[in-house]
């Protein structure tokens, strides 16, 4: 390791993987907690309808940031395979056309979910008492996404140095600032979920700035004038890698957002356990998401410097720790989940009742399966830093259709419950078919490091 940069071709894979997941766990549940307090304070201070309006726009969201953090995901692969392969000058322009590109994507991305929100929230079926908050909260997270971008495309770029320790420190400053903000904004101001909505975009612009400060402290990284000239062959190789991942990403949330729209049907009471359920959905993937963060970045550099039995060797590493992680915080879920879950909902005794009963066996039903879940971050994962991002776009197609067909089809069935059986369906596919294409692509990699692959 060299100042802010980590070089994961060389030593153990397994304490490598575990030494760079580590801090972006850590980060992960700090930006979880403090999206858990936009929900508790939102629930206790403001109400249930308040918080179910938060729910009612989780998909929504998840689409619009999920174009970003597909693209930016994509263009680190490349970020790392250069890093890998010891190519400065190739580093350097591929971090500059990344942060043109990403710029770009952020200002459509605004205008487009800005011109067509509440035509949106209408087709999702919102329920008329929540609307108003669902849209105002959407406003201010659109209005930011250029802020949430900066601070994707600069962490992504640290991440595929090795520096994970840098996006920490980001989710920490934005985390202690979120909560300082949410606590004044929607407590003292009474802002309601528009001040829960401020606060979040204040955070990721401190987070943003962090990023950026530690990038320039990199001397790799330090950008000369020729390096931001436009390279079109360039460009185009990263949205290659950028726009599958980014198309996954909708195709998932398409899923995600027919999930939404049934359970609308069901009343706010639905949707409001639903909310405070997906609210842990955050720490229950905390550890997967760190995983395939480390993952990738680890496949991306031994791939440029043609370590191929490292690859291997690192994938089942993370896969193993991936299965006894996913156990334990299905444990924890199991024991504690419900008294976990009563921090988010207050008002009357039978509303309160209701909700959480609705939001706990969802959460029962979504711990089993964390497993799946994973492993399928760690074979994504891998494929990525592999250049392979066409497969993890099918794995998201794979999603979709078990997603809405256990939505639309097992309610007939078992009744109301049968929604929240979607996502284990969904995991499920996606898993079965990335960890059958890494196995058939880990197998034709030379044996021999140092070979073309």
């Amino acid at each position: 390791m060299a100042g802010n940069t980590r070089d994961m071709t060389e030593g153990r894979p397994a304490g490598l993987l575990l030494a760079f997941a580590l801090p972006l766990m850590v980060g992960n549940i700090v930006q979880q907690m403090y999206t858990l307090m936009d929900a508790m304070i939102v629930g206790q201070f403001v109400g249930v309808e308040a918080l179910a309006a938060l729910g009612a726009v989780e998909w929504l969201l998840y689409l619009v940031q999920g174009i970003i953090t597909g693209i930016t995901q994509g263009f680190s692969i490349l970020t790392a395979q250069r890093f890998g392969a010891e190519d400065g000058e190739g580093l350097r322009r591929c971090c500059a056309m990344s942060a043109l590109l990403t710029a770009g994507i952020a200002v459509l991305a605004t205008a487009a979910s800005l011109l067509t929100l509440r035509p949106l929230l209408r087709f999702l079926n919102t329920p008329e008492n929540i609307l108003e908050d669902a849209a105002a909260y959407c406003m201010v997270i659109f209005g930011g996404l250029a802020v949430y971008a900066g601070y994707n495309v600069l962490a992504s770029i640290l991440r595929s140095l090795g520096n994970s320790r840098a996006p920490l420190a980001a989710m920490v400053i934005a985390a202690l600032t979120n909560i300082a903000l949410d606590l004044l904004f929607v407590v003292g101001f009474h802002w309601g979920v528009a001040g829960a909505a401020l606060a979040t975009v204040l955070a990721e612009a401190f987070s943003c700035l962090f990023c950026l400060w530690v990038v320039r402290q990199i001397p790799a990284l330090a950008l000369r004038r020729q390096d931001w000239r436009p390279d079109r062959d360039l460009c185009r190789k990263l949205m290659r890698l950028g726009f599958p991942i980014a198309f996954q990403n909708i195709v998932i949330s398409v899923g995600g957002m027919v999930v939404q729209y049934v359970i609308n049907g069901f009343g706010f009471l639905y949707v409001a356990g639903f909310t405070a359920t997906n609210k842990l959905y955050g720490i229950l993937e905390v550890a997967a998401t760190s995983f395939g963060f480390s993952m990738a970045t680890y496949a991306g550099q031994n791939l440029g410097a043609r370590r191929y039995s490292r690859i291997r060797q690192g994938t089942r590493s993370a896969a193993g720790m991936g299965i006894v992680t996913a156990a334990i915080i299905a444990a924890a879920m199991l024991l504690f989940g419900r008294s976990i879950l009563s921090l988010f909902i207050s008002g009357e005794a039978e509303v309160v009742s209701a909700v959480l009963d609705i939001a706990y066996f969802y959460l029962t039903v979504m711990s089993y399966g964390l497993p799946v879940l994973y492993l399928l971050y760690v074979y994504r994962s891998a494929l990525q830093g592999m250049g392979d991002t066409l497969t993890p776009l099918l794995s998201g197609v794979a999603e979709l259709a078990l997603r809405m067909g256990v939505i639309l089809l097992l309610p007939l069935v078992i009744g109301e419950t049968g929604l929240f059986f979607a996502e284990d369906a969904a995991w499920l596919a996606a898993a079965v078919l990335l960890a059958a294409v890494y196995y058939r692509r880990a197998a034709r990699l030379p044996h021999a490091d140092g070979e073309e692959a």
